[in-house]
């Protein structure tokens, strides 16, 4: 109906103009427009008038059923029967078609292991990847994440001391299990950690293990027996992240390591001083902040002449520039990230002004369970991404006997209550509510789908599209035609809670439908299957987005 407005408005009006289209109450329509406010300042009239004028010019196309005028301009049309069902099951809007896009998320650093936040961010950013990829994107996951710095130093410090010196052979003494190995450098970073608040003689210890550490990349050292250590347990970290990313179901993504990042970066960076862009301030490299655009200051290079976040961050944007180059960089973060990262892109963009526009910052919110804190009693002080897993898919159990599906719901579960959210809002996360067969929740719809397909094993149907549409099929067919908009909407904006909202209400819509209207043994049976099969396909369709599976059975 958009291109329709579009063509009337400029024949009538002369002047062109994008019509906001919605789809309201199906009662009300199946789209409404408010066209005729958003241009009545120009056309110089009452918005009714403009309104009925539009109308006039719709109807007299003979596409739509019925056009009416409502309030002070509102246009409501009904679409005739066989264009609502030609609509059902359209390819969606390719808003990103033919861009090259990097997407940069989860980024976890090597030596630790991931918490809910990187849960989160990881399930996130996968599932706004899929909508990328939806809309056409040509797309490059990539992830970013520390294997040098401080925290590095204090986890091999922690490594040595449990391994009674620097003897790589005793890390055979550790189980072969990527899970097991994570838990215990863990386990040797907090050793380190506490060491280095505690004792000052360790933290000038660990501080100059620093210094080694990034000297292991700068001179290729593979042999000494401390290097040695460094990169087996570095290379466990890797492998703990695709075992982990393997176990919730999300794409792998590029990763670009500091170490790899900090060389580029520290070679933008001298060159950018050189240029006047950055400046020296007692021994460190700086680029001064401006107020009046709301910039801090930051330090690019420490004072001991070692490369910050700051440097690193620039270079893995010329990198993936390099390795891609992308017409557009999204990248998400937490939310307390947005003034720091506020000052990379405003130092990239200073360096290469070509980069303006081009970039994007995505920032997520905080895990709270459900006693509003960041940790739960019930989860006691723990918040391992692998810890969540485990409880949800032990109250996951509880739903089924088939230990089949357990995976495949504890992960619907997770990922859905994730996807509900606002991005940058706070997620409360109930693990009650999640796992949750009568509320909004993935195992609810999971179930949803399951009941449906237990209702088409017992019919012989020909899984067409309905060609008809009865006066008790049109709430539920409207809701069904709904799901290109839906997605194109959710494309657009990259907000996967707008396909949670629309799954959770289709379910709902479909559920009224079935409790009137008798399926099996029906004089409708073959055209009511078909809608039954037709809801189902959506269902399934909507939850593959948000990366959940669609089991035939419960």
């Amino acid at each position: 109906m958009k291109q329709q407005l579009i063509e009337i408005i400029y024949r009538l009006f002369e002047f062109e103009v994008e019509p906001v289209v919605t789809r309201p109450q199906s009662k009300f329509g199946d789209y409404t427009t408010n066209v005729a406010l958003q241009i009545a300042d120009k056309v110089n009239e009452s918005p009714r008038v403009i309104a009925e004028k539009i109308a006039t010019e719709l109807t007299a196309t003979g596409m739509f059923k019925e056009v009416s005028v409502a309030g002070p301009g509102f246009i409501n049309v009904f679409e005739n029967d066989s264009a609502v069902l030609a609509s059902i099951g359209k390819t969606p809007e390719r808003f990103f078609d033919n861009q090259r896009i990097v997407f940069e998320y989860s980024c976890p650093n090597a030596f630790k292991e991931l918490h809910t936040g990187h849960l989160y961010q990881t399930i996130y950013g996968d599932i706004a990847a899929r909508l990328m990829l939806l809309g056409g994107a040509n797309l490059q996951r990539t992830s970013f994440g520390g294997d040098v710095g401080l925290h590095v130093a204090k986890c091999l410090w922690g490594i040595i001391i449990h391994l009674d010196g620097e003897h790589p052979d005793k890390l055979r003494e550790i189980e072969d299990d990527a899970f097991t190995r994570s838990s215990w450098i863990s386990a040797r970073y907090v050793e380190g950690s506490r060491a280095y608040e505690e004792d000052e003689a360790t933290k000038h210890s660990i501080d100059e293990l620093n210094k080694k550490i990034y000297g292991f990349h700068n001179d290729n050292d593979h042999k000494s027996p401390l290097a040695l250590i460094y990169w087996v347990t570095r290379q466990w970290s890797y492998d703990y992240f695709d075992a982990f990313y393997d176990l919730i179901e999300v794409e792998s993504m590029r990763y670009y390591a500091e170490s790899e990042t900090a060389p580029t970066g520290l070679a933008v960076v001298t060159e950018q001083l050189k240029k006047g862009l950055l400046e020296e301030s007692d021994g460190a490299v700086v680029f001064v902040g401006d107020e009046s655009k709301h910039l801090h200051t930051r330090v690019f290079i420490t004072s001991k002449g070692l490369p910050t976040y700051e440097t690193k961050d620039i270079g893995v944007i010329w990198l993936e520039q390099q390795d891609y180059n992308f017409d557009h960089r999204f990248i998400m973060t937490g939310n307390d990230q947005k003034e720091y990262m506020r000052v990379v892109f405003a130092a990239a963009e200073a360096f290469q002004p070509k980069l303006a526009g081009t970039m994007t910052h995505m920032t997520n919110g905080t895990v709270k369970f459900a006693d509003g804190q960041k940790m739960s009693s019930r989860l006691g002080n723990v918040t391992r991404a692998l810890d969540i897993v485990s409880i949800v898919r032990e109250k996951v159990k509880g739903l089924t006997d088939d230990e089949s599906i357990v995976d495949g719901l504890t992960l619907g579960a997770i990922k859905y209550a994730f996807a509900r959210y606002t991005l940058g809002s706070d997620i409360a996360f109930n693990v009650d509510e999640t796992v949750n067969l009568t509320g909004n929740s993935g195992p609810y719809l999971q179930y949803a789908h399951a009941r449906a397909r237990s209702i088409l094993k017992k019919l012989d149907y020909s899984q067409a599209l309905p060609q008809t549409i009865y006066d008790e099929d049109r709430e539920l067919i409207h809701k069904l035609a709904e799901f290109t908009d839906i997605q194109s909407a959710a494309i657009r904006s990259l907000r996967p809670q707008v396909i949670c909202n629309y799954l959770f209400e289709l379910a709902q819509e479909f559920n009224r439908y079935y409790e009137k209207n008798r399926v099996i043994g029906s004089d409708k049976e073959i055209h009511r299957a078909n809608l039954v099969s037709l809801y189902a396909d959506t269902l399934r369709d909507g939850l593959g987005i948000l990366g959940i599976s669609a089991p035939d059975a419960m």
